[in-house]
Order: structure tokens, then sequence, then C-alpha cells
């Protein structure tokens, strides 16, 4: 019986708020505003980063990744979000569900990853400055930048084959407004112990490992930045260490809470609320907090303008 559920089996439907339809109109507007924000930020890096040659350094390379990274990540869920909210058919195809799930799922393990290599290129700039440039060369940062890639997408496969050769016995109704790993879990209708276990090992060494390096990066610039004569130079310092965490902990704290507990204690809600801020806030705020308040990005607006 589970075979012919399955075999007929055409889609699924990705309920999102339909059931505060009072929500609906209020978050449409709200969601597009950000995606625009974003994705005009995020590509203005993107371009500034590319035609401004005195932005060509690792810092801006690793930063227009991320900025292209979050391009794609809004893009992956915000457009079907957007439709769902107009339409009544609220429908997704098998296909598109396991391309949006895979997407999703691998662009995240890449900004993890990133946001590691980041912390340690401003590590060794502010800590290391004499030999920043030996230390974070051009074939490093690529070698880098590459590796971030490949094992966000690499768990992404494996994630994704295990989730979506789950059984769902005809059932399609996904509460959520995209599809996600501990969601489609949920629906499954077989024992899903042993795919629990993995997602928790994979969520440790994709988000606990690499915030603790982030965590100890910053702990090894604030006590450099502490040795700072200047009040003045500590404390710009220390606001944009501040600013860069405050980042940080708002990515990683919401899919903390996401994957580390299981899927049976969900509330739908709530985790619907906490996947808005790292599909679409954290977006908005890396080009924010990053790089569109800094001179160096400023000044080549102003000469690309």
């Amino acid at each position: 019986m589970e075979r012919v559920n399955d075999s007929t089996f055409s889609g699924f439907i990705l309920l999102g708020f339909s059931n505060r339809p009072q929500l609906e109109t209020g978050l449409f507007v709200v969601i597009l505003i950000i995606y625009f924000l974003s994705f005009l930020g995020n590509g203005t890096i993107i371009l500034l980063s590319i035609a401004d040659p005195c932005l060509h350094t690792p810092m801006y390379f690793f930063l227009s990744n991320l900025s292209f990274m979050d391009l794609c990540l809004t893009t992956c869920t915000v457009p079907q979000t957007l439709v769902n909210f107009k339409e009544k058919d609220k429908t997704i195809t098998y296909g598109g569900c396991v391309t949006q799930l895979f997407i999703a799922l691998g662009l995240g393990g890449v900004e993890c990853v990133l946001l590691s290599v980041m912390a340690y290129d401003r590590y060794a700039a502010v800590c290391r400055p004499l030999h920043y440039m030996l230390i974070v060369h051009p074939q490093l940062c690529l070698q880098l930048v590459v590796t971030a890639w490949l094992t966000g997408f690499g768990n992404s496969v494996v994630q994704t084959a295990l989730t979506m050769t789950l059984p769902f016995c005809g059932k399609n109704r996904v509460d959520h407004f995209f599809c996600e790993v501990p969601v489609m879990l949920k629906l499954a209708c077989a024992n899903t112990s042993i795919n629990e276990a993995e997602l928790f090992a994979v969520s440790v060494l994709f988000l606990v490992i690499p915030l603790s390096l982030i965590l100890v990066s910053y702990g090894h610039i604030t006590h450099a930045v502490l040795k700072i004569k200047s009040a003045q130079g500590r404390q710009k310092a220390f606001g944009t260490c501040g600013s860069h965490l405050l980042v940080v902990i708002i990515f990683f704290g919401t899919l903390i809470s996401m994957y580390l507990q299981p899927p049976s204690s969900y509330s739908q809600d709530v985790n619907k609320s906490i996947a808005l801020f790292y599909t679409l806030v954290t977006p908005l705020l890396n080009p924010l907090i990053y790089t569109l308040r800094n001179k160096e990005v400023k000044g080549a607006l102003r000469r690309l303008v």
C-alpha cells in the first residue's frame, strides 16, 4: 500500500502560515521588502568586489562568496514562499522539494564553514598583521572557499538522499514554508531514529565546531584589541567585532535551536519564525554589518557610480 501511495505521489503542500491567514498579507509585504534589500545589498558587494581593484583582498574575496551564497539561499526559498502567500494552490512537486532541500541545506553548510574561515581571516589580520599576506595568501583563500563549498554540498547530497528516500505513506502536508530536513523527518511514516542521530552528529560538525572556532578567534582578537592604547581605537574595534558576533550568534543560534533538538519536540510556529531569521534576516544583515558601513566599500561605491 505504501508503494502505491508513493507511486501516485505528485508533490507536497507547503502550508506555510496558512493557519494564520490574517498575517499572510503583512508577511508578504515584509518578506518582499527584505528580499529586495538583501538582493540589492549582496549584489552590490559582489559587483564592487569584482569591479574595484582596491577590494581585491582576502577579506572581500570571502565576503563576495558569502554574498553570492546569501543571494542563492534567499532566492531558493523566498520566491516560492511569496507565491504561496497569494495562491490557493500551495503545492510543490516532489522534484522541486528535493531541489529546494538540497540547495538550502548545502548553502547553509557552506555559510557555517565560510563564517569560521572569515573569523580566521580577521584573526590573522588583527593578531598577525605583519605576516597577514603570508598567512592568508591567494592560494589558501581559494582552497578554503572550495573546501567550504565542497563540504557544504557534499553533506547536502547525503542528507537529501537519506531524508527524501524515507516513506511518506501519502502524507504530503508540510507544515513549513519550504522543504527542510527536520520537517520532512517529522512527516515520514517510518522509524527515523537513525536519521535523527545522524542529523544530530552532522549538526554538531557544521554548527558547534565552527561556532567554537569563531568564538576562539574573536577571543584572541579581543585580547589584541585590549592592548590598543587609544580609547577611540578600542571602541571602534569592539564595535566592529560586536556587530560581527551579533550576526554570527543570530545565524548559529537559530540553526542550533532548529537542528539540535529532536523533531518530535518541534513547535512548528516557533520554528517557522526561526527559519525566517536564517533564510531572510541574516542574508540582509551580512552586507550591512560586514561591508556597507566601512570606508573602503563606500569609496569603491563612489568610484563605481
